[in-house]
């Protein structure tokens, strides 16, 4: 210490100032020097003990800080993921609307038409597929006679066995083989009238027993359950169906929006022959893309 006044500050400065200033016997100034030490450790160990207490007071109001924060981001996460899949569905059910006919879940003509096109685009396994157009038979009569009710009915079940007789998996185009295990080949055309895409066939000829098993099961269901006056009046589908012989894809890549045109307007033409006929045979054309566009490979055996 450099005054006499000043207080002492460490241990050495409190030994010194008691000798300076208390001019104590020896055995008196000893017995209060170690007084004094016994006060200064208990009063580090109590200052040590508050600071660790103190260390872990904030150690544990930050950890259980932490804690709120982390399940308060938990619980956010949680939301937004909740809120992310609500959307999703919202998108995909809004997309399933947008593809699909209201009343018989069928695809819709305008989605028909962007799957055909894609599929006309790419490489296909099969050698050779079909488009068919089917019309429910003197659909007016039924619908303006026995009213719109039962009209609807009809088309419903005409639908269900549509989708039921021609069947993905039967004939599965390369893309489906590959990924789902299903895959949508029916639409509503509009109206009373339906058309289907079968993808994958080994010869054109199958395309037409494919048909009339689909046909033949209009023709046997059990209409009168449906309403008993339909069991004097049972209905039947008019069905033109063409075959294109599925070459390189580079002969119909760059063709393939007109070539869907092309082949449901000539399905669409068979069937009103179809209908015009009343012979209830079902004729396939067949064809192949030639120089460009569509050409006849067998013509169709006409009666």
């Amino acid at each position: 210490m450099d005054s006499g006044n000043e207080l002492p500050r460490s241990r050495g400065d409190l030994h010194a100032w008691v000798k300076t200033h208390l001019a104590l016997a020896a055995g008196q100034e000893r017995a209060l020097l170690e007084a004094f030490d016994a006060v200064l450790q208990q009063y580090e160990r109590r200052w040590q003990e508050s600071k660790q207490e103190a260390i872990q007071a904030v150690s544990v109001g930050f950890g259980e800080r932490l804690s709120r924060l982390q399940e308060e981001l938990s619980a956010r996460d949680e939301t937004v993921s909740s809120i992310t899949r609500y959307f999703e569905d919202l998108v995909n059910e809004l997309t399933d609307r947008a593809h699909q006919d209201p009343k018989t879940r069928l695809m819709n003509f305008r989605r028909f038409i962007e799957q055909l096109e894609a599929f006309l685009a790419i490489e296909q396994r099969g050698r050779w597929c079909a488009v068919g157009l089917v019309d429910i038979t003197a659909f007016k009569w039924y619908n303006d006679t026995l009213g719109h009710q039962l009209g609807d009915r009809i088309i419903d079940r005409v639908a269900r066995l549509l989708r039921e007789q021609i069947r993905s998996d039967d004939l599965m185009a390369q893309e489906a083989r590959r990924g789902s295990s299903q895959q949508e080949l029916h639409a509503r055309f509009g109206g009373d009238e339906f058309c289907f895409l079968i993808p994958d066939l080994e010869q054109p000829e199958s395309a037409g027993v494919i048909a009339e098993r689909f046909r033949g099961a209009v023709n046997g269901y059990d209409w009168a359950s449906e309403d008993r006056r339909l069991a004097e009046k049972p209905v039947n589908v008019d069905i033109g169906i063409v075959c294109l012989q599925l070459g390189p894809v580079t002969d119909r890549r760059h063709l393939a929006r007109d070539l869907a045109q092309d082949l449901l307007a000539r399905a669409d033409r068979l069937m009103y022959e179809a209908k015009a006929d009343q012979s209830g045979r079902i004729q396939p054309s067949v064809l192949r893309v030639e120089n460009g566009s569509l050409a006849e490979v067998v013509s169709s055996t006409r009666p």
